[in-house]
């Protein structure tokens, strides 16, 4: 563990996906076990990349350590430890969403709101994060003990249509919350609602009630996913996307044969609206450091230049979820057919709530092996700051 307030200026920007967020800790995993004393000291993610991030912060054991038990809890993970899956709450729901349609929205029922129950996944975070109702202890810990200067989750607000990005902060570091267009933070406690806001996939999984207002998942509204690590004062961020960066003959090949079936319509809706926006992002970040390269020092004007390495899967990870299909849930795998999943070669929808064993885990492995071919660049990345690397 470093020492307290020695600050080791690396940011970890985790982004979202659903089940996609093992592919993370995979590549997490194999940057702990080649650079041992590696410890981001402030943290931001979005939806099931902000479950990561809690985690790591909620915790004072070493980097290597935390890593090694988040690959632990994904690995032994099953649909039912996120949301209910039996047969008589989907068919219920499917009803009730039905009903909702037919009664012209009059349906007050809690059980209309969504597709699928995700008290399971409430349970799993209070137990994992080690709190209840209130602020997750280990944070404030973390903080008071100097490694950690910053963390940040983001969720969308559907009560007013921002993006908000709650941040909880070391005293003495001196960051101040800001306000851009449709986006801005507030400094609060964290607590497990903070986090199933950011992760609450719109339509499957119901909108959560922070302070009085509403939220959903962070990706909605976020469209500059690095931003929240900018204003946190980042001057060197490691992110680690979820989004298959598919080759032009890829991107040109038909992922489904006649008129689009709903699976593939929220596929497409999904990845621009949750994955798309980091590379944008990261092109406009290179933009201003090209920029701010050519500025004299006297004429930045706060500008500053922020080196920045993204990491992505090597592989269609929406694409290896079709293998998978088959070992959902009996009752799942009927209302997703139903969406028409068996009807398109990339299941992008499908992929972020295949939260079965053998699909995490394969994503947890890919993980290590990109990160592993990733050394050379990976180490030129740290070297440039961090002597340890």
């Amino acid at each position: 563990m470093p020492t307290p307030h020695k600050r080791s200026d690396l940011t970890l920007v985790l982004t979202g996906g659903g089940a996609r967020a093992a592919y993370q800790v995979g590549v997490l995993r194999q940057l702990a076990r080649v650079f041992p004393h590696l410890s981001p000291d402030v943290l931001t993610g979005v939806s099931a990349g902000g479950i990561n991030a809690a985690y790591l912060a909620a915790h004072q054991n070493s980097f290597a350590q935390k890593i090694e038990e988040l690959v632990e809890i994904w690995s032994s993970l099953h649909i039912e430890d996120v949301f209910r899956v039996d047969l008589r709450d989907l068919t219920s729901r499917t009803v009730r969403w039905g009903g909702r349609l037919l009664s012209g929205g009059k349906s007050p029922l809690p059980q209309a709101r969504s597709l699928v129950d995700t008290a399971p996944l409430r349970a799993l975070l209070e137990r994992v994060l080690e709190t209840k109702r209130g602020p997750i202890p280990g944070i404030e810990r973390s903080l008071k003990d100097g490694w950690l200067r910053a963390i940040a989750f983001t969720a969308s607000s559907y009560t007013t249509g921002q993006s908000i990005t709650w941040v909880q902060t070391r005293e003495d570091c001196g960051i101040e919350t800001w306000e851009r267009p449709q986006r801005k933070s507030t400094s609060c406690a964290l607590r497990v609602d903070h986090v199933m806001a950011s992760s609450a996939l719109p339509f499957f999984f119901p909108a959560v009630e922070v302070d009085g207002a509403w939220y959903g998942d962070g990706g909605i509204r976020l469209t500059a996913p690095l931003s929240p690590a900018v204003h946190l004062g980042a001057r060197h961020i490691l992110a680690v996307s979820t989004r298959y960066a598919r080759t032009r003959e890829e991107a040109d090949r038909p992922a489904v044969v006649g008129y689009p079936p709903p699976a593939q319509i929220a596929g497409v809706l999904y990845n621009a609206i949750f994955l798309d926006q980091l590379d944008s992002d990261a092109l406009h970040m290179q933009q201003i450091n090209e920029f701010v390269a050519r500025l004299p020092d006297n004429h930045r004007r706060g500008l500053r230049r922020i080196e920045l390495l993204v990491l992505r899967p090597s592989k269609d990870l929406g694409r290896l979820a079709n293998a998978y299909e088959p070992e959902l849930p009996r009752a799942f795998r009927f209302l997703t057919r139903g969406l028409g999943t068996r009807e398109t070669r990339s299941n992008d929808m499908l992929s972020l709530m295949m939260f079965q064993t053998d699909y995490v885990k394969d994503l947890i492995e890919l993980g290590e092996a990109d990160a592993k071919a990733w050394l050379p660049e990976i180490r030129r990345f740290l070297s440039e700051w961090s002597p340890e690397a």
